[in-house]
This record gives structure tokens, sequence and C-alpha cells, in this order.
């Protein structure tokens, strides 16, 4: 079942100790568990998942711009550590401890960077971009994709500028949604509802410029600093089983790198999983992290 979307209950900026606005946009009981959300390649905070869901379950999630994109003040040159350290000052303001996060599919490097630094408790990959460039994926990227890969790994400035040339509207057209997408998810993407909210999330992500995008992109789909090894709190990978694009082998090999990582390859569905079955993902970030027990149902 698809899971709508709707408008935050509450947006803004929390200013960083450096100076730096870092822009969020919540949904759920002011509070509720907090869950952070990485979001997918240039969406920002303003595509989160169902209020329904949140609300049921007594779970608040925060979906994060990264740095450029959207309210969040840009960072050149930034690496995934820098994105920890920015993840660790905003929850310190914000104080939540040390929150779940969900990463989707281009946010789940950073995701997983914040939980190999510490920064937070039980992530979830959800569609999740895999490291392309491991050379495991050598002779199993189609020809494109292994060029650009390339670039981003021998030159990521060049990389870099390549990438800024893309627009909202080239990736709602051609990235986000009509590039090969099995039918099940162009049910949910092209769903009028999830189709005007995920335009107006480009829209807001690309309003300061490309560069945020570019900058994403680049560290995705380069060599991963991150040390996966080091993640010493319960991870789930969720897949479609229809999901030829974000990862190859559907996180098979990812999970392997992941210390106790457990995958749920979910039928019917491609890369659309964390609108389809948000429910269950977050219920299974509750029991990982010792949340509260959802309210039942009416």
């Amino acid at each position: 079942m698809t899971t709508p979307l709707e408008v935050p209950a509450r947006a803004g900026t929390e200013r960083l100790p450096d100076g730096r606005l870092l822009g969020w946009a919540e949904w759920g009981p002011a509070n509720g568990t907090p869950v952070l959300l990485s979001s997918g390649a240039a969406t920002g905070r303003r595509l989160g998942s169902g209020r329904a869901a949140a609300e049921r379950l007594g779970v608040r999630p925060i979906s994060l711009d990264r740095p450029g994109p959207g309210a969040s003040s840009p960072a050149p040159r930034r690496t995934f550590a820098d994105f920890a350290a920015g993840i660790r000052d905003f929850a310190a303001r914000r104080d939540p401890g040390r929150p779940a996060m969900a990463g989707h599919a281009q946010g789940a490097p950073f995701a997983l960077a914040c939980a190999a630094h510490g920064v937070t408790g039980a992530p979830a990959v959800v569609s999740g971009a895999d490291e392309v460039a491991a050379p495991r994926f050598a002779g199993a990227l189609p020809d494109e994709l292994r060029r650009l890969v390339a670039l981003a790994v021998s030159d990521p400035d060049a990389a870099e500028q390549l990438f800024a040339r893309f627009t909202a509207q080239a990736m709602w057209a051609m990235a986000m949604v009509m590039a090969g997408s099995p039918d099940c998810d162009l049910a949910v993407h092209e769903e009028p509802t999830f189709a005007a909210a995920c335009r107006h999330a480009l829209d807001e992500a690309f309003a300061p410029g490309p560069q945020g995008y570019a900058r994403d992109t680049v560290l995705a789909m380069g060599r991963w600093d991150i040390d996966l090894s080091a993640i010493r709190v319960p991870v789930d990978l969720w897949y479609g089983e229809e999901d030829a694009t974000h990862s190859p082998g559907q996180g098979a090999g990812l999970t392997e790198r992941i210390p106790g990582a457990v995958r749920h390859l979910v039928p019917g569905i491609g890369g659309a999983v964390l609108w389809t079955h948000a429910e269950d993902v977050l219920r299974t970030l509750l029991d990982r992290t010792g949340g509260p027990e959802p309210a039942d149902a009416p």
C-alpha cells in the first residue's frame, strides 16, 4: 500500500556551531521518538513519509537537507565525516540523544557514515545506493554509469562540474522516475499527490543551485571513505525485488560488509519501498532502538 505524502507538521533551520544552517522538516507527534532521514538525491527535507504511520507508531521523522540543497548552507569539498559531524551538532542542539536514522537511495552512505562515526543509533538503508566504485562492480555496471563512476574516482572536480549541469526538471524526468523504473514504481511516482510533493521537493532542493547535489553525487558515486566494519549498531537494509537501479546486487554485498546487518527483500515493488512500506521500516527501527509500543489502530 502506498504511503500518502503530506506537508511537514513543522519545518525550520538549526544553526550549527560553525555558523552554517541545517534545514529540517518533521512529521508525526512533536514528542514522538525521533528518526532522522537522509533523503534521496536532491529531494531534501520536504519529501518525508506519511503522517498516519508516524503518528500510529509514535515516531517523529525528521528529514534533513544535506549541505547545499534546500535550506542548508553549502559546505564545499565536504566529506562523509563532515556530514556526520554536522549531524552530531544538530542532534546535540535538538537533544534527541543518538536517534535512529534512515538513509534513502543516495542518502544511504550518509546515514551509514553517521552510524560508523557513532553519531546515530540503528540505521535503516532503504533502496540504498551501493558503493558502485568498489572493484567488485567493475563488470556489472552499464557503460555510461561505469564512465561516470570512473570520472568521480579519477577527477572528482570534473565530475562535480558535470553533475552541476542537472536541474530539478532533469532529475524528475530522467534520474528520479522515468529512467528504468518498473511499472510498480511508476504507479507510486505518478500518483498526483506524490508527483506534486516530489516536484516541490526537487524545486526547493535546487533553488540555491545544483552544487550541493553535485557534491553529494561525487561522494556517493566515488569510493566511500566510511569504515563500515566500525558500525556497532543493528543495520537493516531494505530493497524491493524489482529494484534494478540502486544496487547491482540489491544490497547483498553491502549487507556482507556491515557486521550483523540484515537484508529485507520486499516483493512486488522496486525502488519505491520507502513510500509503500514506510510503516515496516519505522516499526523495525523502533524494535532496534527500544522505542515505544505503537498505539492501537482505530
